[in-house]
């Protein structure tokens, strides 16, 4: 190669440089939080071409126009049928903070708040499978199932039966699963292949299949789990349709096992969670079913005792506008004048969520934080660690659930009488790139149960200290900082 080639070539790359570190100022920042941006541009300068092609591959946080139109479209047919309906709730009943936020939520996720639900608590993993399999023996109409991970094995087989004989008694069943997250479980073929035979009408969620035309950021993925039967009974939480150590030859051998919490819902909030399968199902199939056959607003049974809930569904995730689970969880812990319990599986809050917490106790509230000892995401895991110490020190209480055991359960509660149950983790991603469904509940023997849980928790559990994280080694705590930097790259 001749000098001036070389000096061609070398002037080139010194141009495309510095036309990429430009261009990055100026399109990176746009409706981008700033930690978030100055991830990006920290990536980008120091390494320019490959950070380059990872903003290109992964830096778009929302889906295609077409589908973000479709979100809405689904929303307004939401809005309408809900119109005029009585929603078994008096006005004025509640604490006016309380409206607000089901006012906000309404806004953002279009369903509304009901009253005159039950809704039990489910913590034993198997135990949740069988009774969602029971209910399904009980389906005249249809089953419709939706998860982020679904997989045929021991643990899940008896739901399988459910549904294979549902089928033969002439029940429509529809499930959804997430492509990738579902695809990547070593048996799926077989999955699959059981699907097929006995009959279930399945699709994938979120499908990355660029040679069919179907493609998005590969990592933005449909987190949801929920289980609905004839539209009267309904389940969500953490758990996913597939045996405690998901089939994983590398869980396994570390011996990891997931903790769970379901909640069986029965009422008008059983519509509710039925609403966003039927959404998922539209916007994946194009087949519209918000019908009154499929989505009956008006003849669900209410409970009428003193006990009732007041339950809303919230739904969250790339194809809406505005983070509705964020939103949420920030005005739960700004309302609360008591005390903040959260678990999560992988905490890594956004800068609001984490000064809303620190906030709270700063108020004099009780504060406390339920994570796994271990981690099954190492740079997750290290990111959530990177918190610990400025939580510790504002004086919030954290609690190590043991291994090998994955504390997966989801869940936030405030005071004596309010709580959320969903899918949704307390992380960024679960703000920003996941599908989540959050179920926001209003009643005192649902956070009783709750609390009950989290008691279980502390009891095999420990309590983090200041002093003992304070004795952590530098070269853990620098791995905790790279992976808090990292995890804003949204």
């Amino acid at each position: 190669m001749s000098a001036e080639l070389a000096n061609l070539i070398g002037g080139i790359l010194i141009l495309a440089d510095l036309a990429i570190r430009i261009a990055a100022l100026i399109i990176v920042p746009r409706d981008r939080k700033p930690t978030a941006a100055m991830s990006w541009l920290l990536a980008i300068f120091l390494i320019p071409f490959v950070g380059i092609i990872l903003y290109l591959l992964i830096g778009n946080v929302k889906l295609p126009k077409k589908r973000m139109e479709r979100q809405r479209e689904i929303n307004g047919m939401i809005e309408q049928r809900a119109e005029g309906v009585d929603l078994g709730v008096e006005a004025g009943a509640w604490p006016s903070w309380f409206e607000t936020i089901t006012d906000q939520n309404r806004v953002l996720g279009a369903l509304p708040a009901t009253g005159g639900n039950r809704a039990e608590l489910i913590g034993d993993y198997q135990s949740s499978i069988d009774r969602m399999a029971a209910d399904i023996d009980t389906a005249e109409r249809f089953v419709h199932v939706e998860f982020f991970i679904v997989a045929f094995d021991d643990t899940t087989r008896g739901f399988f039966a459910a549904m294979e004989r549902a089928v033969q008694r002439g029940v429509t069943v529809r499930l959804l699963m997430d492509h990738i997250a579902s695809a990547k479980v070593p048996i799926h073929k077989q999955t699959i292949a059981e699907l097929d035979r006995i009959g279930v009408t399945w699709n994938y969620l979120l499908p990355v299949q660029p040679f069919k035309g179907r493609y998005q950021r590969p990592d933005l993925r449909n987190h949801r789990k929920l289980v609905v039967v004839d539209g009267l009974v309904g389940y969500t939480g953490s758990q996913n349709l597939i045996d405690r150590s998901y089939d994983s030859p590398k869980n396994l051998k570390r011996g990891l096992m997931w903790q769970e919490l379901v909640t069986r819902v029965t009422g008008s909030a059983v519509t509710a969670i039925n609403a966003v399968f039927l959404s998922d199902w539209y916007s994946e199939t194009d087949e519209i079913l918000l019908t009154e056959e499929h989505l009956p607003v008006a003849d669900v049974p209410r409970d009428p005792s003193p006990d009732a809930l007041v339950c809303q569904v919230v739904p969250s995730g790339p194809a809406y506008e505005l983070e509705n689970n964020l939103r949420l969880f920030l005005g739960l812990v700004n309302a609360a004048q008591e005390r903040v319990i959260i678990t999560s599986p992988y905490f890594v809050p956004d800068e609001a969520m984490l000064y809303a917490i620190t906030s709270a106790r700063f108020r004099g509230l009780d504060v406390q934080l339920f994570v796994s000892e271990i981690g099954d995401q190492g740079m997750v895991w290290h990111a959530q660690r990177s918190y610990y110490a400025q939580l510790l020190r504002a004086g919030v209480r954290i609690w190590m659930y043991p291994g090998p055991y994955i504390l997966h359960s989801k869940h936030l509660s405030i005071d004596d009488d309010v709580a959320v149950i969903g899918s949704s983790n307390m992380d960024i991603r679960s703000f920003n790139l996941n599908f989540e469904i959050s179920l926001l509940v209003r009643g005192q023997p649902f956070v009783a149960a709750m609390r009950e849980v989290e008691e279980g928790y502390r009891s095999v559990g420990r309590e983090l200290t200041l002093e003992e994280w304070q004795r952590e080694p530098a070269s853990a705590t620098f791995l905790d900082g790279v992976a808090r930097l990292t995890s804003a790259l949204q």
